[in-house]
């Protein structure tokens, strides 16, 4: 007999199954199933850097929807989870959260404890800062991070995701380490990995060179200074007054944002077809204020309307001034340092008095002060021509970092992406056509990106919490590095520490010395261990049976705003190292926006936490709401929707326990018709509502295969209400036994079925209420049960059923409602109904009219026949006022 509580509630769910769900291995990978029968799916490893938010538990939920269908489908489901818990974020938080720095100078400290006044800001504030070495930091972080991964675990496990806990991983343990390092030095072999000392994007705040991905675009206030720059005559003297045609002029003016770059002009450059300045080309200017001469050039990427259409080309300003620079074989006269201040030398060039004076007075300042300090040198000149014109314009920042970036000089190491190589960018293109995106559009975001690339993949970085880069480089006799000729680990070292390890054939004593070797000291970046999660989770180069089983992967979920990063880089390496694309299927989330519609994200301070949301509307409740957001679409934050969510959580109990209650907790199979039927069912209400569950299992299975989780819970939310307001009201009392044993036996076997059916459909969506409405009269967990079968349920259905459910109940809902308008009792009796409506109409409705009477509390029910109506009119007469006491 089923084991049915007298109060059914939803709290307390969330503990009771995630510990039984964990040991019965309910989730557990079938190592034994086929690469066939996998479905296995790269999930994100989130950033272990603080708490989760909202915008996780909204992807993550997406995520788990289907992942739990395709276990229902008959699949294997491969489900690992990770954390990225090395890079910039996690330094980060171990600097605020212990008050510390890393000075990678200082020797390690083997007694160093954990400051004790960790997690108490005040406290640090007041001491200040700690600094620490390197592995004394790197230490700090792996004891945050594991505290934090812990803490991320017991919230998934809360919200419910079904993940393989027994196959997680972390971007920074020794397999993830050796994979990376592994994959890297694959690259070198082939020669997709490069080094080569040039301009790079640098963040002066982290001090780190920053890849093309990672950047931002700031409105930020500015100002357009216009300069004269002094033409040069045949002789090499200066002309005389300027005048309207900048050819015949003794000046060229020119408008910049970024005065404070003067002393690194190398050149200005206008449009091939301007005609102002075509006579210019070739000639040769010289800089105000510090006297370089520097020839006139021509570009396309010069912009006649913008400014006085003639520009200055820097080493290096933006990323324009590198194209230029490169395309005209420019020399450098760099002048801003890694510190994002002016460099205490000046460049070459700068060789006259007055240029070294004007020089002196900006060495040693930050990018602002210089700016400041060169605006008053050009006004004292009168080389400052009218004064500074404000504007607000876009401004390049790294995503993490609170300063623009600027571009430095440094040796740096790179993958190729197709940046530079159109034969592999169009390869990489194509690879997007092998993967089926949802939505759709979402490739041409894609697509869009790798054709805007003006550069490969710059992957070293200059932190310390990271995989590092595995290479040692010999010295020559006088301590230099030969980088041409790096020396490489054997696979079998791997992972390794150049920082800390010493390469075969050398000793430790050798280390920085003249003919021994130095270690590289810089880490990858983070996406250079993110761009292999597919390798990481199926075991390549380490675990080739579960590697043969899984890749590639079936499911890459992950937000819309990655594609550019993650999806792009995972791309690139399983090109590169496995000439096939990383996956089969790219689902993508959207944004969780604040009520002012801005993104939420830990960096806006504008994120809500979820575990106060969990605690208050529970876990099924909280994924109702993320899973209403549809795939890529952004979606508001709505505390209402999940108000929503729990009102359906309690629904299903309540009903479960109505029907259960009612039949005895009969299972389909045990509420079978008997066997001298034609068919299953004989009622035309029953029929007509199992015609439109077969139909809906087909609408969500549909929706469920092109991953449109919202549009199943849609759909199965509606014929739930439908469902519990209309055919239960309507077949209650046949139910009861009011129409006698075999009329009960028809709506006992719809009720069973339509329970059976609907727990499965919402189980992706409510894993918690379905699993323990299921264990009240169902052996095993509801989400290792199948996915319903629409046909099954078909074959219980008259073909001429249809339509009948939905007639019948808009015809009690108008009785309803003539009730509720009169401000009477439902229970109050309706003397007469009539029901005009087309002659089909009124055949269906003469069919079902027993459960309509008794639902209506209708007294007399007539039908008048009009084949004008396209709906049913119905007319109603109340009985007396002293009925609704008598009833």
């Amino acid at each position: 007999m089923t084991q049915v509580p007298d109060k059914p509630t939803v709290d307390g769910l969330e503990a009771k199954w995630s510990q039984r769900w964990e040991s019965d291995g309910v989730y557990r990978f079938d190592r034994t199933a086929t690469r066939e029968q996998v479905f296995s799916i790269d999930t994100p490893p989130p950033t272990v850097s603080g708490s989760l938010h909202m915008g996780h538990v909204f992807s993550y939920t997406h995520t788990d929807n289907i992942a739990r269908y395709r276990r229902m489908a008959g699949d294997e489901v491969f489900y690992p989870m990770g954390w990225d818990d090395n890079g910039l974020p996690t330094e980060r938080r171990v600097q605020n959260y212990f008050g510390v720095r890393c000075d990678p100078m200082l020797p390690y400290d083997e007694s160093f404890e954990p400051p004790a006044d960790g997690g108490d800001p005040a406290a640090v504030e007041a001491r200040g800062e700690l600094a620490i070495s390197r592995r004394n930091f790197i230490e700090l972080c792996h004891v945050l991070t594991a505290t934090d991964e812990r803490t991320f675990e017991e919230l998934w496990r809360q919200l419910g995701l079904s993940v393989d806990w027994s196959m997680t991983y972390a971007t920074i343990d020794e397999r993830c380490q050796r994979v990376a390092q592994r994959a890297f030095l694959e690259n070198l072999a082939r020669g997709e990995a490069y080094q080569i000392e040039a301009p790079s994007l640098w963040d002066v705040t982290f001090g780190t060179a920053v890849a093309q991905a990672e950047l931002e675009d700031r409105e930020r206030p500015g100002a357009y200074h216009r300069i004269a720059f002094h033409r040069l005559d045949s002789q090499g003297g200066r002309n005389g007054p300027a005048s309207k045609s900048p050819a015949s002029s003794g000046t060229v003016e020119i408008e910049t944002t970024r005065p404070e770059l003067l002393a690194a002009c190398v050149a200005l450059v206008a449009h091939p077809d301007d005609e102002r300045y075509q006579p210019l080309f070739g000639s040769t200017v010289v800089t105000p204020l510090f006297g370089v001469e520097v020839p006139v050039v021509a570009h396309k990427l010069a912009e006649p309307e913008k400014g006085t259409g003639v520009a200055m080309i820097c080493t290096f300003g933006d990323t324009t001034d590198v194209t230029w620079w490169r395309e005209l074989d420019l020399p450098v006269r760099a002048i801003v340092d890694r510190r994002g201040r002016i460099a205490a030398d000046p460049p070459p060039g700068i060789d006259s008095p007055a240029g070294r004076e004007a020089y002196e007075r900006l060495a040693g300042r930050t990018v602002g002060g210089a700016r400041n300090a060169t605006v008053e040198l050009l006004r004292d000149s009168g080389e400052l021509i009218g004064e500074p014109r404000p504007i607000t314009h876009a401004v390049k920042f790294f995503e993490k970092g609170d300063r623009p970036l600027e571009i430095v000089s440094s040796r740096q190491w790179y993958i190729r992406n197709g940046g530079r190589d159109g034969e592999l960018r169009d390869a990489l293109i194509a690879r997007g056509s092998e993967m089926t995106w949802h939505p759709p559009y979402m490739q041409g975001r894609y697509t869009n990106w790798i054709e805007g690339l003006n550069g490969d993949w710059l992957i070293s970085r200059q932190r310390f919490f990271g995989v590092p880069i595995p290479l040692w480089y010999p010295l020559d006799d006088v301590g230099e590095p030969i980088w041409q000729r790096p020396l490489v680990p054997d696979d079998g070292a791997l992972p390794v520490d150049p920082g800390s390890d010493v390469p075969a054939g050398y000793d430790e004593s050798q280390r920085g010395q003249p003919g021994g070797f130095v270690g590289d000291l810089d880490v990858m970046d983070t996406w250079a261990t993110s761009s292999l999660t597919p390798q990481i989770a199926c075991g390549w180069s380490e675990d080739p049976d579960l590697w043969a089983r899984t890749y590639p992967m079936d499911m890459r979920p992950q937000g819309h705003d990655i594609i550019r990063t993650w999806l792009f880089s995972t791309a690139v390496r399983s090109h590169l190292g496995h000439d096939c694309a990383p996956w089969r299927h790219c689902a993508l989330s959207g944004w969780i926006l604040d009520p002012d519609r801005k993104k939420m994200s830990k960096s806006k301070g504008n994120v809500v936490t979820p575990t106060d949301l969990l605690d208050t509307y529970g876990a099924d409740a909280v994924r109702y709401w993320a899973a209403n957001g549809r795939p890529g679409t952004d979606t508001a934050f709505d505390e209402g929707q999940m108000k929503i969510g729990r009102r359906l959580a309690i629904k299903l109990l309540n009903a479960a326990r109505f029907a259960l209650t009612l039949t005895g907790g009969a299972t389909p199979d045990d509420a079978a018709s008997p066997g001298d039927r034609d068919t299953a069912v004989r009622n035309t209400l029953d029929a007509a509502l199992l015609a439109e569950l077969a139909e809906l299992v087909r609408v969500a299975t549909d929706a469920f295969e092109n991953f449109d989780y919202a549009r199943a819970l849609e759909r199965s939310e509606q014929f739930f209400w439908r469902f519990t307001d209309d055919y239960v009201e309507l077949a209650k009392g046949r139910a009861y036994g009011g129409q006698g044993a075999e009329a009960a036996a028809d709506a006992h076997l719809t009720l069973t079925v339509a329970l059976d059916v609907l727990l499965r459909l919402f189980a992706p969506f409510l894993p918690f209420v379905t699993e323990e409405i299921w264990s009240w009269w169902r052996p095993g967990s509801v989400h290792q049960s199948d996915w319903p079968d629409a046909d099954e349920i078909a074959a219980l259905v008259p073909e001429a059923s249809a339509g009948a459910f939905g007639l019948t109940a808009s015809v009690l809902s108008e009785v309803r409602r003539a009730k509720t308008e009169a401000r009477r009792s439902l229970r109050v009796p309706a003397e007469r109904v009539v029901v005009s409506a087309s002659d089909a109409d009124v055949a269906v409705l003469q069919r079902t009219q027993s459960d309509l009477i008794d639902a209506g509390r209708i007294e007399k029910l007539s039908f008048a026949t009009d084949d004008a109506l396209a709906h049913p009119t119905v007319s109603v007469v109340l009985a007396p006022a002293d009925a609704q006491a008598k009833s």
